[in-house]
């Protein structure tokens, strides 16, 4: 004879409670290869007290490089446009 123990309620007891790990990554990593649309008074301050800074197309991050050696910014470039602040059409593009 066998005796039949009843099993234990699934989602009772104790365990351990595994968060998932946030994401760190907002894309394919397209945001590094272009220059993105910030303003300029945000470019000064975190150049002087390095607090990041929020581009046009919602990428955060502290600059720190040329950003006349990359293309601009597709989203940046679209929503600046859309702003009707010139964009780019009388030579400057607003870097």
């Amino acid at each position: 004879m066998s005796t039949l123990e009843p099993e234990p309620e699934r989602g009772t007891g104790t365990g351990t409670l595994v968060e998932p790990t946030p994401q760190t990554s907002h894309g394919d990593g397209d945001h590094e290869r272009f220059a993105h649309y910030v303003q300029k008074d945000k470019i000064m301050a975190s150049a002087l007290d390095g607090t990041p800074v929020v581009a046009l197309c919602g990428k955060v991050w502290v600059p720190g490089r040329d950003p006349k050696k990359y293309p601009v910014c597709p989203m940046c470039k679209e929503i600046y446009e859309s702003m009707g602040i010139g964009g780019g059409k009388n030579g400057k593009d607003g870097k």
